[in-house]
């Protein structure tokens, strides 16, 4: 029997992964060990709870303002005795996270194989997204098997040297996940509250915007201000700095809701009611096409280039005029709103956890 351990520590990455654990259980020459590390805490365990997914280990890593080195470290130290312990043949990581590249370096340290789902994202700059690039570019050195969303992906592998044979494009288990969580009858008192109005759903959270969203939300409350027929909401992050330029930006329109994070059924069935999504999130670039809605990546590069080629995204930076000229444009515009709302999805068809674990199987 082979022993496949899943270590996975913020909610994206849970999202990303309870699909690949599903299809693991269901395999009886597979025995399957979930670890968390905690790098979240309320947010992963929201996640954990709708898959009901119960980890065997859990680190339990997060503390008030962590910072990079505390994140590392603790992962590491407390990592080692249960990759020891558990001796697997072969540890799954996702993405790009802290948690992802220490696993991988304790992995490294005890020589045990990494399989990297969602593997070859590239900007190719290190501090864009920080420090999301060199986790990945990192786990791309370390990993054994390189399990890539798209050909795109595959081709940033081959060009850096890795073994075309170690390389498997599978699609994008964010794919996977959406036919757990989207509801054809789903309600909300904010989808109500919403009503008639064309519904516009905002995320904005990364490190490296943070000194950005003022300029960002300005940009956003001018359009609101011109289209009486758009509602805003926005689920604002823990962190108490964004919240703050939030209030500050938003508080007084009343055709803006502020409010707490959304569990993962409830931001995805939020994506499928919305009429189109801002966003600096990664994730969110590979969902929204799956669902037909239209995509303004508040970034001035992205790892996931196939969404902007296919249409389906649009990259429009964090300057003050460039947004609310975008943003404007694409209300106004409805040939160009129904271009990129039926462009085709580049990431995937919902089989992607299937074609890991065969890999994992017949390796």
């Amino acid at each position: 029997m082979k022993k496949v351990m899943v270590i996975f520590g913020t909610r994206p990455e849970a999202i990303k992964m309870c699909p690949v654990i599903y299809e693991l259980r269901k395999r009886s020459e597979i025995e399957t060990i979930v670890c968390v590390t905690g790098q979240h805490k309320e947010m992963l365990n929201q996640v954990l709870d709708i898959f009901k997914i119960v980890p065997k280990y859990n680190l339990s890593i997060m503390q008030d303002k962590q910072d990079l080195f505390d994140i590392s470290i603790t992962i590491l130290q407390r990592l080692r005795e249960i990759l020891i312990q558990e001796n697997p043949d072969v540890v799954l990581v996702h993405g790009d996270t802290s948690t992802t590249f220490i696993t991988a370096l304790a992995c490294y340290y005890l020589k045990i194989k990494v399989g990297h789902v969602e593997a070859g994202l590239r900007t190719y700059d290190l501090y864009s997204p920080f420090p999301e690039e060199f986790n990945r570019q990192g786990v791309g050195i370390i990993a054994k098997y390189h399990f890539a969303p798209t050909d795109e992906a595959r081709q940033n592998l081959l060009k850096e040297g890795k073994d075309e044979n170690d390389i498997f494009v599978t699609g994008n288990t964010v794919i996977d996940a959406l036919k757990y969580t989207v509801i054809d009858n789903f309600t909300h008192p904010e989808i109500e509250w919403v009503g008639d109005s064309r519904m516009v759903l905002l995320t904005a959270h990364r490190r490296e915007n943070i000194s950005s969203l003022q300029k960002i939300f300005k940009g956003i409350r001018r359009v609101l201000d011109e289209f009486e027929d758009v509602k805003l909401i926005y689920p604002v992050h823990l962190n108490p700095v964004i919240r703050e330029i939030a209030r500050e930006e938003f508080g007084d329109c009343n055709r803006i809701h502020i409010i707490d994070p959304l569990d993962v059924v409830t931001f995805h069935n939020f994506m499928a009611k919305a009429y189109l999504i801002l966003t600096d999130s990664g994730g969110i670039q590979e969902e929204a096409p799956s669902l037909g809605k239209p995509v303004l990546v508040m970034r001035d590069t992205t790892e996931r280039p196939e969404g902007v080629k296919a249409g389906t995204l649009k990259l429009i930076g964090t300057q003050e005029n460039k947004i609310y000229e975008s943003f404007k444009n694409l209300l106004s515009d409805e040939t160009e709103y129904i271009a990129m709302a039926k462009s085709i999805n580049p990431y995937g068809d919902g089989v992607a956890s299937k074609r890991i674990v065969d890999i994992i199987c017949n390796r």
